[in-house]
């Protein structure tokens, strides 16, 4: 099976999906995470660090119940593109 490159959209909604469950786990172990959603710790690190862009619905939802995430929190979260900086911002008015 041939994967076809993912758009920019797709790597940056990974990105986004990476650092919200990053900022979800805080202090609480790769491992510990990985294991109680039962997926690999290097599948979790692979997300967390935006490697697996568009990783499967299964496994998102089970790392979201360990961490206590609805998956309407998710979705809203990535779906919304990040906010140009002040400056940018500016740049773009004019």
């Amino acid at each position: 099976m041939v994967r076809l490159p993912l758009s920019p959209a797709e790597v940056e909604r990974g990105q986004r999906l990476g650092a919200l469950l990053r900022r979800a786990r805080g202090e609480r172990s790769m491992l510990t995470v990985a294991l109680d959603a039962g997926v690999s710790p290097e599948t979790l690190r692979k997300i967390e660090s935006g490697r697996i862009a568009t990783p499967s619905f299964p496994t998102i939802a089970a790392i979201a119940h360990c961490l206590g995430l609805s998956l309407d929190a998710v979705w809203t979260e990535i779906e919304q593109p990040e906010r140009p900086s002040a400056p940018a911002r500016k740049r773009l008015a004019s």
